[in-house]
């Protein structure tokens, strides 16, 4: 075992291509607590990447963009998953919701939508960090 000298493990992963997209394909929606959901946000900034993020207008919640079809299967305690009709969004495009803003707007998202496995697994380890956190109060 070497214990001399530090060592770095963050993986650095090439930028997306944000030339190509699903131009057509439309996004689901998973939204959260805002507390769960900016835990979570950190959790896939450091580990896996995140897609774009929206919050609401009162910032009581926050939505993650996912693949299509990721409705059909989503059954999260705490959260939901919504199918919308809108694409996934590019660069200079609006939020796919009414009375929502850019949280982690496309352009710095590692991707056109946060993977549903890794996204899930956050949001676990989110809420048993508010958990433990609640409980130390």
């Amino acid at each position: 075992m070497d214990t001399g000298g530090s060592r770095t493990t963050a993986q650095h992963r090439p930028a997306p291509d944000r030339s190509a997209g699903p131009a057509d394909e439309p996004c689901d929606l998973v939204t959260v607590p805002a507390r769960q959901g900016l835990e979570a946000l950190d959790i896939l900034r450091l580990r896996d990447g995140v897609g774009p993020v929206l919050h609401d207008g009162a910032c009581d919640t926050l939505g993650f963009l996912v693949p299509p079809g990721t409705a059909a299967g989503w059954d999260l305690p705490g959260s939901a998953c919504t199918q919308t009709f809108s694409r996934a969004p590019r660069r200079t495009d609006e939020p796919p919701v009414a009375g929502t803003g850019w949280l982690v707007p496309p352009e710095r998202a590692y991707g056109w939508t946060t993977e549903p496995v890794q996204l899930r697994a956050a949001l676990g380890e989110a809420a048993r960090t508010i958990e433990a956190a609640d409980r130390c109060e």
